[in-house]
């Protein structure tokens, strides 16, 4: 049994054929730049060198074409043919109130998808796109929908309630789901494995950083407190995303510079964060050049907000779980970040947990990185979304 998985984000897309058979990758690929000038796609399989597409992709339907097209690649593909594929398997960002596990998408599930735009305006709706290219390319292969918030479900009700009337939530759904499910399910139960140590034992940070970031606090395997919110925009602050901040900036920004709701909604999801502090980038590989090849303030500024979010929200979650057991850094920045690994960490020697600066000079491995005797352990584990979600989709189909 063969399962593709699609994850599309806001303007790329991961994907990868795994043979679940044995849980082999067959071939994974990354689409970047999608509807930005330079769009590429590079495929990558076992012992062969790197397939790269260096063409225009409008939008994801174009790129999910490629990305099938490369698959069945006379010289650079993995099948034959796209009946090899059994089932697709969709990253769908927000499954709201009513979607709490993955589920086969039909017309009831695409309508709440789209119901949920609104609180994933950066991801739902491209995750939508990749719904319907792929059903209409593959009209008669099975398709799931696996939720990033479904991980999230089992938060008490003071962690995902607000301090607002109760009616708002009754009726609009207003509360905390959390976000990155499936990247914070995998790499909590990888590290536990990795220590040898069951993970309802064990109280986790999971630190998911990349262009979107997001913290979970773990205990005995659950996921009991996450940063993300209502929707994306809530918690640290990310590349684009301003993070958490006073509700009442919100209002005095659309009064003081006459913006709408829709404008100030954009300001807050596209341009802030990382990208509004440096004024330089969104992509943090180029506020680091700027930072430590320039010296560019801001670019340092940016930086430091960011390290400084998460090592307060790491403290918090060590608070809320009574202690913690082992800090994990995944995603984007988290497996290839040492500089901003080893900063965020740094005032956390308190709880227990030293950088070891040789250990923490690694990128996209699993490796721990504290020093050896620390009572609460740090590690880099890269995620591994597209296996979780494939694993959802056999079992839904089966």
């Amino acid at each position: 049994m063969k399962v593709l998985v699609i994850n599309c984000g806001s303007s790329s897309l991961k994907y990868q054929l795994i043979d679940m058979s044995t849980e082999e990758s067959l071939a994974q690929g990354l689409v970047e730049r999608i509807g930005i000038e330079g769009s590429v796609l590079t495929q990558k399989v076992e012992g062969r060198d790197k397939y790269i597409v260096k063409q225009p992709m409008a939008d994801h339907k174009v790129a999910i074409k490629l990305v099938l097209d490369a698959l069945v690649d006379k010289e650079n593909g993995v099948i034959s043919s796209m009946d090899e594929i059994t089932a697709v398997g969709h990253r769908v960002v927000h499954g709201g109130e009513k979607y709490k596990s993955s589920v086969v998408i039909n017309s009831e599930v695409k309508d709440y998808i789209k119901e949920c735009f609104k609180l994933a305006p950066l991801h739902n709706p491209a995750n939508m796109i990749g719904i319907e290219a792929c059903e209409e390319l593959m009209p008669n292969t099975p398709m799931v929908a696996v939720f990033d918030t479904a991980f999230h479900g089992t938060m008490p009700e003071e962690a995902y309630l607000y301090a607002l009337p109760y009616d708002l939530y009754k009726k609009h759904g207003i509360r905390k789901y959390g976000f990155h499910g499936t990247s914070h399910k995998y790499v909590s139960q990888k590290v536990a494995e990795v220590m040898g140590k069951d993970i309802k034992d064990l109280k986790i940070v999971t630190c998911h950083l990349g262009n979107g970031a997001s913290l979970a606090a773990i205990k005995n395997g659950v996921s009991i407190d996450t940063s993300m919110g209502f929707t994306p925009l809530e918690g640290v602050a990310m590349g684009t995303r301003s993070g958490s901040i006073d509700p009442a900036i919100v209002t005095f920004l659309m009064k003081e510079e006459g913006l709408s709701v829709d404008e100030v909604n954009d300001l807050l999801n596209k341009k802030s964060g990382v990208l509004g502090i440096s004024g330089i980038s969104s992509d943090f590989r180029d506020i680091e050049d700027a930072a430590f090849k320039e010296d560019v303030h801001r670019a340092k500024l940016a930086l430091s907000i960011f390290e400084y979010k998460v090592r307060a929200t790491i403290g918090s979650y060590a608070a809320i779980m009574g202690g913690v057991d082992a800090i994990v850094f995944t995603a984007g920045v988290g497996e290839n970040g040492p500089e901003t690994r080893e900063s965020i960490l740094k005032g956390l020697e308190f709880l227990g947990v030293e950088v070891d600066t040789e250990k923490n000079n690694v990128r996209g491995k699993v490796r721990e990185i504290s020093k050896e005797g620390c009572k609460v352990k740090a590690f880099v584990i890269p995620t591994n979304e597209e296996l979780v979600i494939a694993r959802d989709t056999v079992e839904l189909i089966k």
